[in-house]
């Protein structure tokens, strides 16, 4: 697709370098692109995920909720291991598995974690009950995905796969882009991205930029976030990236109309 030259630059706030995918779907569709990323992955204390992976025959599931927590699993756990299913939260952490030859039982039709639990409900049966379920999950993770297994009758194992933390952003080159209204649109692939890049620009700076933005999220639990700060996202047509991309698109070939 040709590039668009009247639209203003997206900023992408996941951790990514100027090659990264994100940045390369935004780019496929003529979008210019602004990294601004807000939030980093950096590596866990290994100990505890590698002493359950030692285990991981004695679970019944595996829950994989993003695509960072694939990686540290596949780090010390290249092959699938017999009799654990799998269930991954969104087709990019399922893609990846297939692609590494892990069979994947259980992908909800949308990604967030209420349709996880909605499909384990589904598909839950006496027998299940007591099952251990292995959560390897970011620091940050919220408590929705182990609590509504809990509640269905599962054991729950939850440990920090990597840690989802601050990153140092230039904030004087942010603030420039904000005071000249040069934005068109922030993507926020995170709950985590929406609580940071708040904090590194300030409530003033960061209410400034919604403002005259339009805040794209990649699903509800992030568009959640947003409001929580009194701002509305528009959420991307699927929880993907490319979804975000294509829906950043429509919005601001609208907001031109």
């Amino acid at each position: 697709m040709s590039r668009v030259p009247e639209l203003k630059p997206v900023v992408v706030t996941r951790a990514e370098t100027s090659d990264g995918p994100l940045t390369r779907e935004l780019k496929s569709l003529g979008l210019p692109t602004l990294l601004w990323p807000a939030v980093s992955v950096t590596p866990a204390d290994p100990g505890p995920l590698t002493a359950a992976l030692a285990a991981v025959r004695s679970f019944g599931w595996i829950v994989f909720a993003s695509r960072n927590a694939v990686a540290a699993v596949l780090e010390r756990l290249p092959a699938a291991p017999a009799g654990v299913r799998v269930a991954a939260l969104g087709k990019a952490s399922a893609q990846v598995l297939r692609q590494r030859g892990w069979p994947v039982d259980l992908v909800p039709h949308e990604a967030n974690d209420a349709a996880l639990i909605a499909t384990f409900a589904a598909q839950w049966q006496p027998s299940d009950a007591g099952v251990r379920v292995l959560y390897p999950a970011s620091s940050r993770a919220l408590p929705t995905i182990a609590a509504g297994l809990t509640q269905l009758g599962a054991q729950v194992t939850q440990v920090e796969a990597y840690r989802t933390e601050g990153s140092a952003l230039d904030v004087d080159d942010c603030r420039a882009w904000i005071a000249r209204g040069g934005v068109g649109a922030v993507t926020f692939a995170s709950p985590s991205a929406v609580t940071e890049l708040a904090r590194a620009l300030g409530v003033e700076d960061f209410e400034r930029l919604l403002s005259g933005a339009a805040a794209v999220a990649i699903g509800r639990t992030t568009a959640r976030e947003l409001s929580a700060r009194g701002h509305t996202a528009v959420v991307a047509e699927s929880a993907t990236l490319e979804g975000l991309a294509r829906t950043t698109l429509r919005v601001l070939q609208q907001k031109r109309a």
